[in-house]
């Protein structure tokens, strides 16, 4: 071997040995964001996907945990559930709870954003508006519950101001009347939920540049215009946004409705929520309450899917 061969040699293995480096020192930096987002993708997979498969898995066999051995039966359980009356019940109630929700949501919390936007009030009065509105938003459903069914209950001072007024003789059954009950829960969540909607929405007030508004007046365009051609367009994304959320938040409320009526009288306020509950937790048909809960799963989805659409587009 000559010993111009051997300097040749030792050079090619040592750039051998620099490019195994450099490409290990690569998969390192590009490893290295997987591994801080490991700790969550495992939460995850423990905390929420498991619980679907297993849910799901439920869902096609019969007399799952109340039975030593669980047979399969497909989509028995789903058929069960779809053609349960008491689950279109629920779904109408649901909708007529999520619908007026969101919409009362948006409607005050834009009124009272604005309110807390404009110049004709003082920083002093501003002040303690915020604090009187941001009040309901302060209170965890729990208290929610157990304070409106003390101002709703036969002897609360809500009957006490009708009698007292004069417009009935005697107190109302708001709870308890199955023609009143949905309205009555639903008056609850509007009335808990709308501080969420104003803060969002005064953000984004407060994000408008004020050229838009000054050429609009340029252009002879009154306060009822203004609203429509420069306020609404700068918020809508913000309100598709907040509106498609409180949408999922608000067909997935349970404690509020639980701790107030239990779904009841009858069925007056049954949501899907209670529903599931009680297929799993009063009639321990935890089979059929797994494909109950598939399906509130698919159509809270199919919500999801609208709102990250919406997101992407947004960005």
């Amino acid at each position: 071997m000559s010993t111009s061969a051997l300097p040749r040699s030792v050079s090619t293995a040592n750039v051998l040995q620099d490019r195994r480096r450099s490409n290990r020192a690569l998969f390192r930096r590009r490893l290295t964001p997987y591994g801080f987002l490991s700790p969550t993708v495992i939460l995850l997979v423990i905390l929420m996907v498991t619980p679907i498969v297993m849910v799901i898995g439920y869902s096609l066999l019969d007399r799952v945990i109340t039975a030593r051995e669980s047979q399969f039966v497909g989509f028995e359980n789903y058929a069960q559930v779809l053609t349960d009356p008491v689950f279109y019940t629920a779904v109408k109630n649901t909708a007529y709870f999520a619908g007026v929700s969101v919409v009362a949501h948006f409607v005050l919390g834009l009124g009272f954003a604005m309110l807390l936007n404009t110049d004709m009030l003082g920083a002093r009065t501003k002040a303690l508006f915020r604090v009187i509105y941001i009040v309901p938003w302060l209170f965890t459903i729990a208290i929610v519950a157990v304070l409106w069914r003390m101002l709703l209950s036969p002897n609360g001072i809500v009957n006490y101001l009708v009698t007292t007024v004069g417009l009935r003789e005697s107190g109302v059954e708001w709870l308890s009347d199955p023609n009143l009950a949905l309205h009555a829960v639903t008056f609850i969540n509007v009335w808990c939920g709308y501080p969420f909607f104003m803060v969002s929405l005064l953000a984004g007030l407060q994000g408008i540049p004020k050229e838009l508004y000054e050429a609009a007046k340029v252009d002879g365009a009154g306060a009822v215009k203004q609203f429509l051609h420069v306020t609404i367009p700068q918020l809508r994304p913000i309100i598709i946004s907040m509106a498609l959320l409180d949408l999922i938040w608000t067909t997935q409320q349970f404690a509020l409705i639980w701790m107030t009526t239990g779904g009841g009288p009858i069925v007056a306020t049954e949501m899907l929520s209670t529903f599931t509950y009680k297929l799993a937790f009063a009639g321990y048909d935890f089979s059929v309450a797994s494909a109950s809960a598939v399906v509130v799963l698919a159509l809270s989805m199919v919500l999801a899917f609208f709102y990250v659409k919406h997101q992407k587009a947004r960005d």
